[in-house]
């Protein structure tokens, strides 16, 4: 039996954990500004290559897989949350080429009001008033975004589609974390689930930018220490960090600790790129965070004490 870790530990884990996922969207619009290429098919690539890289550093834990270990459909689960992972980074990644980071970042982690609609509607488990409360909370913060994102529409190409891309990369991201609760529920250990699911997830952007006329080649070098840091820091430390925090820790603590990665992206796009957002976005960015937070803690009493 594994011994529990102090809560120091666990916190600590957690915390470098959304530190490392805050780094994904510096080093995203590094490549951007280094190749002057953005848009969707340099958004595949990046996001096909990060997988890949991250497959690759997990091949020695391939030897102690044991596949009879489970059912096939605890493995299902796996390889859905991992096609949901896929396609997750390929909006959310496109989103930054079209938005600001500010805005990309707090609309992709509203991840609890995604989980709690979706609860509902698949098992029926009727969210908490303060669930309900937190989702209109949170809608008026995205209009508040799209509203001052489109009116800094000469600094960002396109922010609208920014926007909806990533919405939608939240949506998938949430489905992925369904997936994967259904497949740990089942018995998958986390170490198991994320060599299945980034391997999935790897496997499926692998075709993809070969479409394109560059393909994987011909980039600059620096594009590619940068892919290999997003492997390394974001996925597998920051991902992974997360992901184990879960099993030590209150999902809620988890979900609002995560609200803190738009805060450290937001500081280090002005750090380095000098990218402030308009007040409206940052109003906006704060009371869509507001909402999430009230969500995750309402769904949090709904589960311990079954009321509605």
């Amino acid at each position: 039996m594994i011994k529990k870790p102090a809560g120091w530990q666990v916190r600590l884990i957690l915390a470098i954990g959304v530190l490392m996922t805050s780094t994904s969207a510096i080093f995203i619009r590094l490549s951007f500004a280094i190749t002057g290429h953005s848009g969707i098919s340099f958004s595949i690539f990046l996001a096909a290559a990060r997988l890949i890289v991250t497959a690759i550093l997990l091949i020695p834990s391939w030897r102690n897989f044991r596949p009879k270990a489970h059912s096939p459909q605890t493995y299902y689960y796996a390889i859905a949350a991992g096609i949901c992972l896929a396609f997750h980074f390929v909006t959310w990644i496109s989103s930054l080429s079209f938005t600001s980071i500010a805005a990309a970042t707090t609309l992709v982690t509203i991840n609890p009001i995604w989980v709690s609609l979706l609860c509902w509607l698949w098992w029926g488990e009727k969210p908490h008033r303060w669930v309900i409360a937190g989702i209109i909370i949170a809608l008026l913060g995205g209009v508040l975004i799209a509203f001052g994102d489109s009116n800094a529409s000469q600094n960002h190409s396109n922010p609208l589609l920014g926007d909806a891309l990533a919405l939608l990369g939240s949506l998938l991201a949430s489905l992925y974390l369904l997936f994967g609760r259904e497949s740990q529920k089942q018995g998958l250990g986390i170490g198991q689930y994320i060599l299945i699911a980034y391997t999935t997830a790897a496997l499926c952007l692998l075709p993809l930018p070969l479409f394109s006329p560059q393909g994987y080649w011909d980039y600059p070098p620096l594009v590619y220490l940068y892919i290999v840091l997003m492997a390394i820091f974001p996925q597998m430390i920051g991902h992974t960090s997360i992901n184990w925090s879960i099993n030590w820790i209150s999902p809620t603590i988890v979900t609002l600790a995560i609200l803190f990665e738009p805060l450290g992206s937001s500081f280090l796009g002005w750090l380095i790129f000098q990218e402030i957002p308009p007040l409206t976005v940052l109003g906006g960015g704060l009371i869509l965070l507001l909402g999430v937070a009230i969500a995750a803690i309402g769904d949090n009493t709904h589960q311990k004490t079954g009321s509605t």
